[in-house]
């Protein structure tokens, strides 16, 4: 597939009227007092992680319906996210999942990774289903289970798992465990919490210097009753008596219906241990829905913080960037190129808001003008400026209209044969 040529071409019959969009646009920001090539700049420099797993159709418990032209292994997978980087230009880097993308052709791997462009952010483990000859079983927990053997196993897992990480480049680990229990009396929750904090102490002693933990919570599931890594505080918990290489991971689908996910994320701001985030959206709870989808103005409110932590100079700030997402009925690509969409346009947005006069607003306690100047900004229509960011790159002002027309789903409906797996995994 030859992209450049695809993207000159769906380029060429939008650009008159985006130059006209986009010239409109840009004189309304500057006469807001705004600077629109300082958004362009700040947009250009967005990178957002794609998961191997999200380019594969999801599951549910109840199956799984696999797509034309899916991706059979990690090589296919990275295939399909240069072509979501060179359609956004925003996604350079790929998040690994282990043991779903374990090949012992590491250095294959890294030569193709390297030929498409393309690097490798968080390493993400695999604690909560078993896996094929395991010796022992992860049903009842993983790093906080009962018996040391199955600790043990967990253990040196996230182990092996930082080795292939470093064979590749990257420099984080992300550990979500889905310890914790159906019923009431199945736990003891504070010995459940010890034994998993001791097994997330060996985890980071084997970490690189250079390295971070992405420390992921989650207030249900699939244990009904209680998790053992339930909410933001008890993940700060672990995070803080780990030390400075450890932080925590905020998934917008691990937040109870109501939870204000973005007051979540300044706290942890101030408290230098937000490590990044898993980028999706949901309705009822971990619905993994595109990020946008559903609270478009939630994830704008969120950026809002990471902007406002950003021109503040707040130390130790530095969020990756990962988008986790189940793309159990849409096209998996044009899912992910959508949310890429999405979070360029809440990032936009967060910088176009009039931060002076909303900390004045703010200091004044004028709540009507506070809340009016982050609508103004939300209610901007950014349109031409991410397609303005996206063709300076090199990258395609409408990256959807531009997928649907290079035909790559049916090439590779063609080249890849398709899977009649029907499991609820993403494998």
């Amino acid at each position: 597939m030859k992209w450049n040529e695809v993207i000159h071409e769906s380029n060429s019959g939008l650009v008159t009227r985006h130059a006209l969009d986009w010239e409109s646009l840009a004189e309304q920001i500057l006469h807001r007092g705004g600077s629109p090539e300082a958004v362009i700049d700040r947009l250009m420099e967005l990178e957002i992680a794609v998961p191997s797993w999200g380019v594969c159709t999801g599951g549910t418990r109840f199956g799984r319906f696999p797509g034309p032209g899916e991706p059979r292994n990690v090589f296919e997978k990275l295939e399909d996210v240069q072509a979501i980087h060179l359609l956004t230009g925003s996604t350079p880097r790929v998040s690994l999942h282990i043991p779903w993308d374990r090949i012992d052709r590491l250095h294959d791997l890294k030569y193709h990774a390297d030929s498409l462009g393309l690097g490798f952010d968080a390493v993400n483990s695999n604690t909560f289903e078993d896996q094929q000859g395991q010796p022992v079983s992860y049903k009842f927990g993983s790093l906080s289970h009962t018996d040391k053997a199955v600790r043990d196993l967990a253990v040196q897992h996230n182990i092996e798992v930082i080795e292939v990480g470093k064979a590749l480049g990257s420099r984080a680990l992300s550990i979500w465990i889905a310890d914790g229990s159906s019923y009431p009396g199945q736990s003891h929750f504070r010995r459940a919490f010890e034994r998993a904090l001791d097994s997330y102490r060996r985890i980071y002693e084997a970490l690189p210097s250079d390295w971070r933990v992405f420390i992921e919570h989650k207030p249900f599931e699939p244990a009904c009753y209680s998790t053992v890594v339930a909410d933001w505080g008890i993940s700060y918990v672990i995070a803080s008596a780990l030390g400075k290489k450890a932080a925590c991971l905020v998934d917008l689908g691990h937040t109870p219906i109501g939870g204000n996910v973005e007051q979540t994320v300044a706290m942890l701001i101030q408290a230098r241990k937000l490590a990044g985030f898993h980028f999706n959206d949901c309705k009822y709870a971990d619905d993994d829905l595109t990020a946008g989808s559903i609270n478009p103005y939630q994830l704008f409110l969120v950026f809002v913080e990471l902007v406002l932590a950003a021109e503040e100079g707040v130390p130790d700030f530095d969020p990756a960037y990962l988008i986790d997402q189940s793309h159990n009925v849409k096209d998996p690509l044009e899912d992910l190129v959508q949310t890429v969409g999405n979070l360029q346009s809440a990032y936009a947005r967060a910088l176009l808001v009039d931060r002076e006069a909303l900390a004045r607003y703010q200091e004044s306690n004028d709540v009507l003008m506070a809340e009016l100047t982050l609508q103004e900004a939300f209610q901007t229509d950014v349109r031409p400026l991410i397609a303005e960011a996206r063709r300076r790159k090199g990258a395609a002002l409408n990256p959807l209209a531009a997928f649907r027309a290079s035909g790559y789903r049916s090439l590779k409906a063609k080249e890849r044969p398709q899977s009649e797996k029907t499991s609820g995994t993403f494998q």
